[in-house]
């Protein structure tokens, strides 16, 4: 098969699809693999190291996406791009229908085959592909929210773990998945105050006894969201339902009643964000917008900021399921593997995964109906 890896272009998106150790597995399968020039350069990769790999390099996306049978990518594809879809491609990335009509479209009617790493999902309802980058930018949530929290960008001027005499800032984080946990873990190593919301109570129960008392864990409902945030300086919020849109969880009002100042990072933004007073994504070039006195950060892209932590993170696990997709064909990749099957979310110009599908108010087809 003929892979192709275009340069991200989302912005300041610094990450790559593929390494060139990919570059070599995929060789050593008897695959082409084709490679934008500089694609690798945000993640310390260089053009020299894919071509001793054996990629192809070329100059430009375009021709990338006309040789490829497959394309990899990181993040899903721009307006751009969508002149490159056409019927029988297949399309490995993260994809994000759920908050994507426009995009979501454009494959429906070019019969792109779109196969979304967010939705591969495993017997035990892990998310394989998700769960690195959900690691990483629930650790960076916590990492940009105390940078905001600084007087110099907007903030109230607070130091995290104040010092002796100063109360620590109090960091409230909405869901204790993985994004959630890896804010936690950091906001105690640095001495915030902390409080967790779920609605999984043994799973605060085991952060409850992990932490030993350095944690707040309290039942979400709406009640006790807003008395949590009444007093926060930093809110986080990580609310994950596996290809839907996100719930908005954090209303106006309790923006209203947080204290002035503060700082609300929303992970969930790339589904669409569960902050009423978030409409849409930011970037890294202009990450914050204030709203009732709070500074509202909203990029969907964080882990684009540590490049080459996440590519390595974001390969170690993808690759396997590019290289099935290779080796056996997609039709026969997904009836083998119920989790890559999963993946599926636009086949045939037919959406067949059932949380895009309602967020949309498309119609849902079964995936075995959709490619017979």
């Amino acid at each position: 098969m003929r892979i192709g890896v275009p340069k991200e272009i989302k912005d300041k998106e610094q990450r790559v699809a593929l390494t060139p150790a990919g570059v070599a597995e995929f060789v050593k399968h008897g695959h082409e693999v084709y490679v934008e020039k500089s694609a690798g350069n945000g993640s310390s990769f260089t053009d020299e190291e894919y071509e001793e790999q054996g990629a192809t390099l070329l100059d430009s996306a375009k021709e990338v996406w006309e040789k490829a049978e497959m394309i990899i990518k990181v993040k899903e594809p721009l307006e751009s791009e969508y002149q490159y879809f056409r019927d029988g491609l297949i399309i490995f990335t993260y994809l994000h229908l759920a908050a994507e009509p426009k995009l979501t479209k454009a494959l429906m009617d070019s019969n792109t085959v779109a196969i979304a790493y967010e939705t591969v999902e495993l017997a035990n309802r892990s998310l394989p592909l998700l769960t690195p980058m959900s690691e990483v930018a629930g650790r960076m949530a916590l990492q940009e929210g105390c940078t905001f929290l600084e007087k110099n960008y907007g903030g109230k001027g607070l130091l995290l773990d104040g010092v002796p005499g100063v109360a620590p800032a109090h960091v409230v984080i909405i869901g204790a998945g993985v994004a959630g946990s890896g804010a936690l873990k950091r906001a105690v190593g640095a001495g915030a105050r902390v409080t967790i919301l779920d609605v999984d109570v043994p799973r605060l129960k085991y952060l409850s006894e992990i932490y030993t008392g350095r944690v707040e864990t309290v039942y979400s409902n709406s009640y006790n969201l807003n008395e949590a945030i009444k007093t926060a300086d930093l809110v986080i919020s990580t609310v994950l339902i596996p290809g839907e849109k996100a719930p908005k969880l954090v209303t106006e009002d309790m923006v209203k009643a947080m204290p002035d100042g503060g700082v609300i990072v929303d992970v969930a933004i790339d589904q669409g964000g569960t902050v009423d007073t978030i409409t849409a994504p930011t970037s890294h070039t202009d990450p914050v917008f204030e709203k009732h006195g709070i500074l509202h950060y909203a990029v969907p892209n964080i882990p684009g900021a540590v490049p080459k932590t996440s590519t390595l993170a974001l390969t170690n696990v993808t690759l396997r399921y590019a290289i099935t997709l290779a080796n056996k064909g997609w039709k026969q990749a997904i009836q083998d593997d119920p989790a890559l099957a999963k993946g599926v979310n636009v086949v045939n110009g037919k959406v067949t995964y059932l949380g895009v599908a309602k967020a949309l108010d498309l119609p849902y087809t079964e995936l075995e109906e959709a490619i017979q």
